[in-house]
């Protein structure tokens, strides 16, 4: 099974940073789940106006979590590139420019962050997804990205089947239409127990005390 790692992004660091060696504080973890594209998928068309939308919202909470010691994890499809790696996904879709290229800016990775590639829908399949919240020792997750009936919905069910608590946030999710994403957190709550949370409603762990 591959090695989870951080993006190669930001100025150089120690070694010893490719580890993760600090546990999620509260437990919680944040997954971005395919906002990192070249967008030249089928259909993707009607996908991304509601990707560029929800990204503000992602980025305000990227930045919310991480000042609260609240990892953040780039989850990807591989699009069946097995020679590639998330730091050539990146390149790939900043070449591509348009918004797919503005989502990427805003969003892009830090180097303390991490990434999984799936090679199915569920960021639990086939992936080292797992194993890294185990060293994480992350037990809630906050779910976002796209799309949200497919890929988001996915993940959000298998991570309730290996006994995660989830939080899917209404304005960091997205999908083709506006009807679909509607009925979509009317099922994660009524018939998942999956909270739909706005972004800014999520309650985040206190901030680590610093050590002197």
């Amino acid at each position: 099974m591959a090695t989870p790692h951080r993006p190669r992004t930001g100025s150089s660091s120690p070694s010893n940073e490719a580890l993760a060696v600090e546990a999620a504080n509260g437990e919680t973890a944040l997954l971005i789940i395919d906002m990192i594209s070249s967008w030249d998928f089928p259909d993707a068309e009607k996908l991304l106006p509601g990707a560029v939308a929800i990204t503000p919202s992602i980025v305000a909470l990227k930045r919310r979590c991480k000042a609260r010691g609240v990892p953040a994890i780039y989850v990807n499809d591989n699009r069946g590139r097995w020679r590639s790696d998330f730091n050539a996904l990146v390149g790939l879709s900043m070449q591509s420019g348009g918004p797919g290229a503005d989502i990427t800016a805003s969003l892009a990775p830090d180097h303390d962050d991490y990434f999984v590639l799936k090679p199915q829908q569920s960021a639990f399949v086939a992936t080292p997804l797992e194993q890294l919240l185990g060293v994480l020792k992350a037990r809630r997750l906050i779910v976002t990205g796209v799309a949200s009936d497919q890929c988001v919905m996915s993940t959000a069910t298998d991570a309730r089947m290996h006994g995660f608590e989830v939080v899917l946030p209404r304005d960091c999710t997205a999908t083709q239409t506006a009807r679909r994403h509607a009925m979509l957190l009317e099922q994660c709550e009524t018939v998942f127990g999956i909270a739909t949370t706005s972004g800014p409603r999520i309650r985040l762990p206190a901030a680590r005390s610093r050590k002197r």
